[in-house]
């Protein structure tokens, strides 16, 4: 980042402009944000009321309290990188801007007073203590991108992928170097042993499927406005992308190109007019979320796009991350896998953090479209994109729907008894989901209160065994993407204060004690 980046860029979610005068307290609070979302720089000795260029040189004593901050302000520290760039002050004398770079962090930070933030676009947001809990989960799944992957070794790399990235980036290492000290993609464990993180194969890998086998995303296309199995089976097109995570964006949204249809119209001023069904912006978009959040400790499915002839579907393995409800989601953000998204945004893929999900709402409202619908199905996010209606279609339909208005009348009651069953037998479902969600919550408040540490893979255990108390140490071991050992290891930490094994290893289940 140069000097004029840094004066003439705007406070958002990855950067901040602080005083030499900032007081320590206020510089830990925006610190902690960045932490505990996405990362981000901090330019200090830039006034971010003024923005005029103070410089650090003339307080070297404040400097070195500054940079003391991260250690002595934060719990538990945040560790950082700084560089002193040279600039010349509002004064006209040479001086230096300190430029603090603060790395997305697998731990949920707070402050002395132990108040946790979050950044939101250009502010840094105080946390609930629900909102604490969430973010503990959520850092479980951001970790995950870290783990080492099991068996993975440097050969299945692309060494070419990672010099195209490092040249990219301005990178002037070897490609190797890079994977070493950057981002932990590959680091050495206790035996000296070299180990290749999810992160790494997802981004580099030769063929990342041979580790993440439904680390891939499937385009299905339908003909009609339903999905119909078995004798009826309405699909026409069922087409599936594999490679790495770039590899997929690209053939997936280049794909899509080809099944929008484009309806070109004179209008009113007598020149040609190209509507589209869906904004080409919001068809990258929408492919980069599912791809760049999805929860790949999930291994169960694939990313699935479903086209009808009224809508799009996406369907990715995970919740909303972090503190992203639907009520927020265009102005809140939080990546489930912060490398991941910094990757795409270095190939423009991703423009600004927080912007685009805003971006598309604001494309489809313009063109007259009801805005995206959200459905969380079994830790599948369903976020449906409605078909853009044209004028034409539009006025055709309101024909349609006078002349089947008393045939619809007559059927409302049919479907209004069909419908409360439904509700009856959704509104049970939720409230099972939501119970086991707060029993596991509970734990999580009843660990703090006595002082115990739940890691973020213990959180989530408990959270797997309360969706499926059946769960075998195998398949936790595979969820969570540590060892069989590891988890046994976890498992006796929270044996009969937190959980209980009820009946013998085999037939026997999890039992979550709150």
């Amino acid at each position: 980042m140069t000097i004029q980046e840094i004066t003439t860029r705007k406070e958002d979610q990855t950067f901040d402009c602080k005083s030499i005068q900032v007081d320590p307290k206020a510089l830990a609070i925006t610190i902690v944000a960045f932490a505990n979302a996405d990362g981000g720089a901090i330019a200090i000795g830039v006034s971010d009321k003024t923005r005029k260029t103070e410089g650090v040189d003339q307080h070297a004593e404040k400097l070195n309290e500054l940079l003391r901050v991260p250690l002595d302000f934060c719990n538990p520290s945040v560790s950082i990188t700084s560089d002193l760039l040279p600039c010349t002050d509002k004064d006209g004398n040479e001086n230096h801007i300190l430029l603090m770079h603060i790395p997305a962090s697998s731990e949920l930070h707070a402050n002395q007073a132990d108040e946790a933030y979050m950044r939101v676009g250009d502010k840094s947001r105080k946390l609930s203590f629900e909102e604490r809990i969430q973010l503990m989960y959520d850092k479980g799944e951001r970790y995950y991108e870290d783990t080492a992957v099991y068996g993975a070794t440097v050969d299945d790399i692309d060494m070419t992928a990672v010099e195209r990235y490092t040249e990219l980036i301005g990178y002037a290492k070897s490609a190797k170097q890079y994977l070493h000290e950057n981002n932990n993609f590959i680091t050495t464990n206790a035996k000296g042993e070299e180990q290749v993180s999810v992160a790494c194969i997802l981004l580099f890998g030769k063929y990342p499927q041979k580790f993440f086998p439904r680390g891939r995303t499937r385009f299905i296309r339908y003909k009609g406005t339903e999905e119909r199995v078995g004798a009826e089976m309405n699909v026409i097109k069922d087409v599936t992308f594999e490679g790495t995570i770039l590899d997929q964006v690209k053939a997936t949204i280049a794909y899509l190109e080809t099944q929008v249809e484009e309806h070109t119209f004179l209008g009113q001023h007598g020149q040609f007019v190209t509507n589209r069904d869906y904004p080409k912006f919001v068809i990258q978009e929408m492919v980069v979320n599912a791809c760049c959040h999805r929860a790949y400790n999930i291994k169960g499915t694939e990313i699935q796009i479903k086209m009808l002839d009224d809508r799009l579907v996406f369907e990715s393995p995970g919740r909303l991350p972090g503190t992203v409800k639907p009520s927020n989601i265009r102005h809140t953000h939080f990546s489930r896998n912060p490398k991941i998204a910094q990757f795409l945004k270095a190939y423009d893929f991703v423009k600004e953090f927080g912007e685009g999900v805003d971006r598309v709402c604001r494309e489809l409202e313009a063109n007259g479209t009801p805005h995206l619908s959200l459905h969380l199905d079994d830790f599948i996010l369903k976020i449906t994109v409605p078909k853009v209606v044209l004028e034409q279609e539009k006025s055709v339909k309101e024909n349609v729907d006078k002349v089947t208005d008393k045939h619809l009348k007559v059927s409302e009651k049919v479907t209004d008894k069909q419908t409360k069953v439904t509700d009856r037998v959704t509104n049970k479902q939720t409230k099972v989901t939501d119970k086991r969600k707060v029993i596991v919550e509970k734990v999580v408040a009843k660990a703090l209160e006595n002082g115990d540490k739940l890691t973020s893979n213990r959180i989530t255990i408990l959270q797997l065994m309360a969706e499926n108390p059946y769960i075998t140490k195998i398949e936790l071991a595979a969820a969570v993407g540590i060892s069989a050992t590891s988890i046994m290891r976890n498992i006796e930490y929270m044996r009969n204060k937190y959980l209980r094994r009820v009946g013998p290893d085999n037939g026997g289940f999890w039992e979550i004690i709150d």
